[in-house]
């Protein structure tokens, strides 16, 4: 429900995937996605309480997060084709 939350943009995907196969497809879709989002969340809490790293994180984490979401962002718009490259 918060991935869906979070934007139109999940919205804009799944709706229209939804309403174009069947009830038996849309509960694998459902099944995998759930179970791709329960494996991030684990590797997520299992990389971030390592102490080394838990402490790198704390430290920089001001720096870090807009730098990941900028460069996420550069990539989606590259492999997207958004300037005509």
């Amino acid at each position: 429900m918060i991935t869906f939350a979070n934007g139109g943009d999940n919205i804009g995907v799944y709706v229209p995937v939804f309403a174009t196969v069947g009830p038996t497809a849309m509960v694998a879709y459902c099944l995998a996605f759930l179970t791709m989002v329960a494996v991030l969340v684990a590797l997520a809490k299992y990389v971030a309480t390592r102490e080394p790293i838990a402490e790198v994180l704390e430290r920089w984490e001001h720096i870090l997060f807009p730098i990941v979401l900028i460069g996420l962002g550069v990539v989606i718009l590259l492999e997207g084709g958004a300037f005509g490259l």
